[in-house]
C-alpha cells in the first residue's frame, strides 16, 4: 500500500500557534504569492536585502554564508516552515547570508511591508509575525548552543532526531558543514551510529 501524504496548508501550520479570523485569512493571502521554483534557485543573494518572508509548502531551503572561502550551512528549512534573513529584513541592510533551494519547492512569499501595514490593522497577523520572529530566535539560539556546548556526535544524534530525512535529501557535504565537522568526522560518526 502506497503511503500518501497529508498536504498541510500555511494556516494549517500556524494554527496550533495562532489563530487567524476569516477576514485576516483574506487580507493575509492578498500580499501573499505562490510560487514554483527548481533546484538552485536563489530567494536571497549573498550582500542581498531579504524583503520577504517565506514559507516553504513544498521543498527545503538552505541558509548559507561564506567564510574564509568556505561554504557554511547555517540552516536547512524543509515544508511547513519559515525562512527568511531576519536581520537585514528588519534592519534593510544587507546580509552575508544566502538562502537558495536545494530541491524544486512552492513557495508563498509574503513582503516585510505589507507585513508591517497588516500588523497595524489585524493584531492576530501581528501575532503570527511574532510567532516567526520567536521561531528564528529560538532556532538561533538553540543552533549556537549545539556548537558551543555539544560535541559532534550529539549535533549529528540531534539533527537525526529532529530531522532524519535530511540526510535523504542533502549532500553529507552540506551535513558537515550544517555540523560544524569535515566529512571525514561525520564519515566515522556515522559509521559509529
Amino acid at each position: 500500500m502506497l503511503k500518501t501524504e497529508k498536504k498541510v496548508s500555511f494556516f494549517d501550520t500556524i494554527s496550533p500557534f495562532v489563530k487567524i479570523s476569516p477576514k485576516s485569512r483574506s487580507a493575509l493571502l492578498s500580499v501573499m504569492q505562490k510560487d514554483h521554483y527548481p533546484k538552485g534557485h536563489v530567494l536571497v543573494p549573498l550582500g542581498g536585502i531579504c524583503r520577504h518572508v517565506y514559507y516553504i509548502e513544498k521543498g527545503l531551503s538552505r541558509t548559507f554564508y561564506i567564510k574564509d572561502g568556505k561554504d557554511i550551512t547555517e540552516k536547512f528549512c524543509t515544508e511547513n516552515s519559515f525562512t527568511c534573513s531576519m536581520p537585514a529584513s528588519i534592519t534593510n541592510v544587507p546580509d552575508n547570508r544566502q538562502i537558495e533551494l536545494l530541491e524544486p519547492s512552492i513557495i508563498w512569499s509574503m513582503p516585510y511591508t505589507e507585513l508591517e501595514k497588516l500588523y497595524d490593522d489585524y493584531h492576530d497577523i501581528e501575532r503570527m509575525g511574532r510567532f516567526v520572529v520567536t521561531n528564528e530566535l529560538v532556532h538561533m539560539h538553540q543552533r549556537l548552543s549545539d556548537l558551543q556546548f555539544r560535541s559532534a556526535e550529539e549535533r549529528y544524534n540531534n539533527l537525526l532526531q529532529k530531522n532524519p530525512d535530511l540526510l535523504q535529501r542533502v549532500s553529507l557535504g552540506l551535513i558537515s558543514s550544517y555540523l560544524g565537522i569535515t566529512q571525514e568526522t561525520l564519515s566515522r560518526i556515522r559509521s559509529r551510529v
